[in-house]
């Protein structure tokens, strides 16, 4: 009985020793991540391989692991910038982008942990300059925001393109103008607007009055056709015509041949 105690000694230890080189050899990688093995005695970062996947992984108690989350990030950026004419303006941008989950080694080696703030946010600031620099504030209020979206995004991934991330979209969300610029612009597209619709007016004025014209000319037009062909001989036959259709009305008349106009019947009735 006095022995029991000197024997679990070796024991207790033993399984102590195993407690801890199992919890410095067990790593476990959650989902949506991938790990990135440190061998101390085998060289360092282990970039030849691909990355450990998600699970539970047994490592020697020796090296590292160091756990990327490897699905799609946002940022979200306010960035104050410089207009073609040096007027200050304010980008709200979110930018959506994750580690190359193949490439995780190389950047573990080349950038670390913190590679978000050493190279996705210089780039998308130094993009985010390089674009608003080329317009004025007017097209940055209006018409440019979907023009300097696109354009962010293929200068900030012309950046990160050997930095092993990949960048997925670039959303510009709000563009910020001084309140003085701002109030100034909406006058002058209020402007614009206003003289568009007189413009407007004024064309449908103006097509009105030639559709009037196009019509009067067209009557006057039918009208000296008419009297050109209306010769006296013609309308003796159509006076002769219009004198034996009355002749045939019921109605009490007395008809004297030659007795009107140009040798035309003469209709006496009683009424």
């Amino acid at each position: 009985m006095d022995k029991l105690p000197k024997v679990a000694l070796p024991v207790v230890f033993i399984l102590i020793a195993l407690v801890i080189l199992i919890s410095k050899s067990a790593v476990t990688i959650g989902s949506g991540e991938a790990g990135v093995l440190y061998k101390t005695f085998g060289g360092g970062v282990v970039t030849d391989e691909p990355p450990m996947g998600e699970g539970f992984h047994i490592v020697a108690p020796w090296n590292d692991v160091f756990i990327y989350e490897v699905r799609q990030q946002e940022l979200f950026e306010k960035m104050k910038v410089l207009s073609s004419n040096g007027l200050e303006i304010q980008i709200d941008a979110s930018a959506w982008y994750q580690p190359i989950a193949a490439e995780l080694g190389n950047l573990h080696q080349n950038l670390g942990e913190g590679y978000l703030d050493r190279v996705i946010k210089p780039a998308i600031r130094s993009a985010a300059r390089s674009v608003v620099g080329r317009y004025t504030p007017e097209q940055l209020y209006s018409s440019k925001r979907d023009a300097i979206q696109d354009e962010i995004f293929e200068e900030t991934k012309k950046i990160l393109d050997k930095q092993n991330v990949q960048l997925n979209e670039v959303l510009v969300r709000d563009v910020t103008l001084p309140n003085t610029i701002k109030d100034a612009i909406e006058r002058k597209l209020k402007q614009e607007q206003e003289s568009l619709e007189y413009e407007f007016r004024l064309v449908t004025a103006k097509k009105e009055a030639e559709k009037v014209t196009i019509e009067a000319q067209g009557k006057a037009d039918a009208n000296r056709i008419l009297s050109a062909s209306l010769t006296d001989k013609i309308l003796q036959d159509k006076g002769i015509d219009a004198t034996l259709e009355l002749s045939k009305s019921p109605n009490s008349k007395v008809v004297i041949v030659g007795g009107g106009e140009a040798g035309l019947p003469l209709i006496l009735g009683n009424n």
